[in-house]
């Protein structure tokens, strides 16, 4: 119900903005691109680099959830003025479906990350709350839910990042040369911490981690072979987990000696602070980047860099 009155604001605003605008698609003398979240404004940013002529915006606010964003009228209008369009696709961005079919598709580039990669469908693992919404449907008949979160791996990071490379240079070939330059360097530098991710693994005592959180990371544990428990899949708006699947994480970093349970970012951590209670684990953050905090955005911290703070915590988790 909560997504169908969603759709329903979009629809409204798409249609006040028609009303208003027309079909004028005022340029600006800059490259603008927009990016709903931040994985495709960081890659779009670094592959940008140093360029005049090109804007890359956030629609999301630092700080905010992605599940709960809402664009304003201004933010749609702003979507269909630009240059390129980025956005993830699944689950948080259904709101889209209705704003893409108003938008020039000759004037604005449309880019969406999980086209870019091969995409697996989202999963329960054992001990872990159901999606709320999976309740509505079990009776009916539905299309596979693919996992949302393609940018956790840097694996396919680097991939979105030479796919997004090529399509800005279509549409600005002018900087071509610079382009590519940018985004040999960010892929350079990702696959170097691929390699590191690598290293740590294959040296560590344990192969399994434990989040009490929702759990993005599928893309990330299946690229380096790690099993993993959580509280909720990635895209579950529930933030209190029932007392079943606590006791269940519990009981299963008291078995397997786990040393670490993991929160994510713009969490509050309260599932992950009560299994420390009672386990004596350290409480840890994995950052899996699907936003970043005011001060983070204000001090330029991107992907790579969130990527590099991941691996000293997840050395302490499997050691």
């Amino acid at each position: 119900m909560k997504k169908i009155i969603k759709l329903m604001f979009v629809a409204i605003i798409c249609f006040s903005i028609v009303s208003l605008t027309g079909c004028n698609n005022n340029k600006n003398s800059k490259l603008t691109i927009i990016s709903t979240s931040f994985p495709g404004y960081d890659f779009a940013r670094a592959i940008t680099k140093d360029s005049k002529d090109v804007e890359v915006k956030m629609l999301l606010k630092p700080g905010a959830e992605t599940h709960d964003f809402e664009p304003t009228p201004q933010d749609i209008k702003n979507i269909k003025n630009s240059d390129m369009f980025i956005y993830v696709g699944g689950d948080s961005d259904e709101w889209i479906d209705g704003v893409l079919k108003d938008i020039n598709k000759d004037k604005t580039k449309i880019i969406k990350l999980m086209d870019l990669v091969n995409v697996v469908p989202e999963e329960l693992v054992e001990g872990m709350e159901e999606h709320e919404h999976e309740h509505e449907h079990e009776h009916e008949d539905e299309e596979v839910e693919y996992d949302e979160h393609v940018w956790t791996s840097p694996v396919n990071a680097i991939t979105i990042v030479n796919k997004l490379k090529e399509e800005i240079v279509k549409v600005d070939s002018t900087n071509k040369e610079k382009y590519e330059e940018n985004a040999s360097a960010y892929v350079t530098e990702l696959a170097n911490i691929d390699a590191d991710i690598k290293n740590v693994v294959n040296s560590a005592k344990r192969k399994e981690v434990i989040f009490g959180d929702r759990f993005p990371l599928r893309y990330f544990v299946d690229q380096y072979n790690l099993s993993y428990y959580a509280a909720f899949p990635g895209c579950s708006e529930q933030t209190e987990a029932s007392a079943k699947t606590i006791s269940f994480l519990i009981d299963k970093v008291k078995k397997d000696k786990i040393p670490v349970v993991f929160h994510i970012e713009l969490s509050n951590g309260n599932i992950a602070k009560t299994i420390s209670k009672e386990t004596g684990a350290k409480v840890l953050e994995f950052n899996t980047a699907h936003n970043i905090s005011q001060s983070d955005f204000d001090a330029g911290v991107t992907y790579a860099s969130i990527m590099k703070n991941n691996i000293n915590v997840l050395k302490e988790a499997l050691n």
